[in-house]
């Protein structure tokens, strides 16, 4: 069924994370436990997961790396150009050869210069490529899981997830790689050349580098702890953000902007905690390596002295071997800050992995059932869902048929299992037992593209996108034209509050439709439905949450909506399905009654019970039915 949510994520450590380190990094840190750990995940798996993610374009991966070598050789060579000028021209005064290595020296720097142009533009576009690609990955990844990981995994830490984290893989992937090489070949010419001149001093200079390398272990695992805990500090901070913006009016009304902004200080310190530990490690490292450094410097400054004074090697000659040997230094130190970068972004990647990981409730089936457009006939047999967390089931023993044409009312009080069934038609879930059917077909034999075609829905919650009240209604049927978009309005009572809009349809509805009223984004919402014009409509609550005056000019276009339609009503409120083909009553899961409004009334006490606390709540403002006897043929109960 589900799969694990993030959320429950253990709190596991890389092995090679000791306990004294991960104590030592865990001590620092503001305790704030908002989001939990992604597994731990090492750098080899990190790799063979997202190195295919390259496939497509490995040639200029390839081109790219060959290109770091062209940088350290370069380089070198300038560096040998320097002795030249030392030894043959100036302690000789023999000024002959100053054109050829002045020459020289003009065409490295323009072969260095084209190098370097090439190499970052195309180390650019494989690194944004990489980013492009797993990000547009794993955004598909997420839309197709259920509403419940959405329901159970903040908001926030999922968009931190899908940004900063995906960014930081490519460092990891392409960006570390790159510079490991760049370092690798820096480290053979630069070597290279000190044996070359000196085999004694060149074997003295390397004395440090297990130093170097020494150091670099040592701080990169307590780096690694404290990065992972700065990247979920982030998510935190984002997850906070989000949820806060997002419900900005009930703060207001509730004055709760001092426990807001205590929520995000408490998130946001903790997040500085993080980011301190970090730093720390990443400060201390560097003064250690500089401190190396200098003592094998020294050291070999004392042997060229030596040599020098045995003329074992010439004055160009020290002087270029000192520059090696500073040049090689920086590549030494560089590979242990990168490996610190690279179990920092290594962190990030296991955020990433542990979504992509993630198993979709509802997958494609392998060989689909055909289906274009159907008839509209709903078969529900023996039905039983439970959601996994639950002690209880949501549905047991679900059975009813919907014919074309027919309309279906499912009523019970909150809690009895509507909008679970809702869920499942739209194959949201599957089912624990038994079938849903359309035209004979498995819901689950179908392709999820053909099932949604097919079916309609007007959720409980009017869902809208920050664009105009055009791109909202085309959201049903992209390719339709300009008139249908004005019929689909008009049909859903939309077209005369559009129209005396400023911007008429181009009027923005703003973000989650802020600028609209309630009733108006239901009618834009009833638009979309017309206009995708399929042979199954789901209505799920569609009035809910709006006043009984917006009640009634929603209902006029809802049964416009319904006519020749197979319709499937899920409402609590029973003043509005009176009329419905057959009703049935849902009640903690089960059907407990079926039947017309009017043999309800008389059959089930916990109908009539539900009806009557409807007409009391509604009083003397109770909500009219208007009939279109053309479009449904049976006459509103007004009772």
């Amino acid at each position: 069924m589900v799969s694990t949510p993030i959320m429950n994520a253990r709190h596991a450590q890389q092995t090679s994370d000791s306990p004294a380190s991960r104590l030592s990094v865990t001590r620092l840190l503001v305790a704030s436990d908002l989001l939990e750990e992604a597994p731990p995940v090492g750098l080899r798996t990190i790799f063979r997961r997202f190195w295919p993610e390259t496939r497509s374009y490995r040639g200029r991966v390839w081109t790219s790396l060959l290109l770091v070598a062209a940088g350290p050789a370069v380089s070198a060579v300038t560096i040998w150009l320097f002795k030249l000028l030392i030894d043959d021209v100036l302690v000789p005064h023999d000024f002959r050869l100053f054109p050829e290595i002045a020459g020289a020296y003009i065409a490295l720097t323009l072969l260095g210069g084209v190098v370097a142009f090439f190499d970052e533009y195309l180390a650019a576009w494989v690194g944004e490529r990489f980013i492009l690609i797993l990000r547009s990955r794993l955004f598909g990844h997420l839309h197709r899981q259920s509403s419940n990981f959405f329901e159970r995994n903040e908001l926030g830490d999922i968009l931190s997830r899908l940004t900063g984290d995906i960014t930081a893989i490519e460092e990891l992937i392409l960006s570390g790689v790159a510079q490991a090489l760049t370092f690798a070949f820096e480290l053979a010419f630069f070597t290279g050349a000190l044996f070359l001149l000196d085999w004694r001093l060149a074997l003295a200079s390397l004395i440090a580098a297990p130093g170097f390398l020494l150091v670099a272990r040592f701080f990169s695992r307590r780096i690694k702890v404290a990065s992972r805990e700065k990247r979920r500090r982030v998510g935190s901070i984002t997850t906070v953000a989000e949820e806060s913006f997002s419900n900005a009016a009930l703060v207001r009304a509730y004055d709760r902007h001092a426990a807001e902004q205590s929520r995000f200080d408490t998130e946001n310190l903790a997040s500085f905690g993080a980011q301190m530990v970090a730093t720390r490690l990443q400060a201390l490292f560097t003064p250690l390596t500089d401190l190396l450094e200098v003592v094998g410097v020294l050291l070999v400054m004392g042997l060229a002295v030596w040599e020098l004074a045995n003329n074992r090697i010439t004055i160009g000659g020290l002087l270029a071997f000192v520059a090696y040997l500073t040049q090689l230094y920086g590549p030494i130190q560089g590979l242990g800050q990168l490996t610190n970068s690279l179990f920092s972004a290594s962190a990030s990647a296991e955020r990433v992995i542990e979504l992509l990981d993630l198993t979709p409730d509802v997958d494609e089936p392998v060989d689909p059932s055909p289906l274009a457009r159907a008839f509209g006939t709903v078969q529900v047999r023996d039905l039983a869902f439970s959601y996994p967390e639950a002690d209880q089931p949501a549905l047991t023993g679900i059975e009813f048929d919907v014919e074309p044409g027919q309309k279906l009312a499912v009523v019970g009080a909150s809690g009895a299992g509507k909008s679970t069934l809702a869920k499942l038609l739209l194959r949201f879930f599957d089912p624990d037992s038994g079938s849903i059917t359309l035209d004979g077909h498995d819901l689950r034999d179908l392709a999820l593209a053909d099932l949604r075609r097919n079916i309609t829905p007007v959720l409980q919650e009017t869902l809208v996108f920050d664009g105009t009240i055009r791109d909202n209604i085309l959201w049903g049927r992209p390719d339709a034209t300009e008139d249908d978009v004005v019929q689909a309005a008009i049909a859903a009572d939309a077209h005369t509050f559009i129209t005396q809009l400023t911007d008429g349809y181009d009027t923005r509805v703003g973000q989650r439709g802020q600028l609209l009223s309630g009733g108006q984004l239901q009618r834009i919402a009833i638009a979309r439905a017309m206009i995708r014009d399929a042979p199954v409509l789901l209505l799920d609550e569609p009035t809910t949450g709006l006043d009984a005056e917006s009640t009634q000019r929603v209902l006029l276009p809802l049964r416009r909506l319904m006519a020749d339609r197979t319709t499937i009503i899920i409402s609590h409120n029973l003043l509005t399905v009176t009329d419905a083909d057959r009703i049935l009553f849902l009640d903690h899961g089960r059907i407990t009654a079926a039947g017309t409004h009017t043999e309800l009334l008389v059959s089930s006490p916990g109908y009539a019970q539900l009806y009557r606390l409807h007409g009391r709540t509604s009083g003397r403002n109770g909500i009219e039915v208007p009939a279109e006897p053309e479009t449904i043929g049976v006459a509103p109960d007004h009772r």
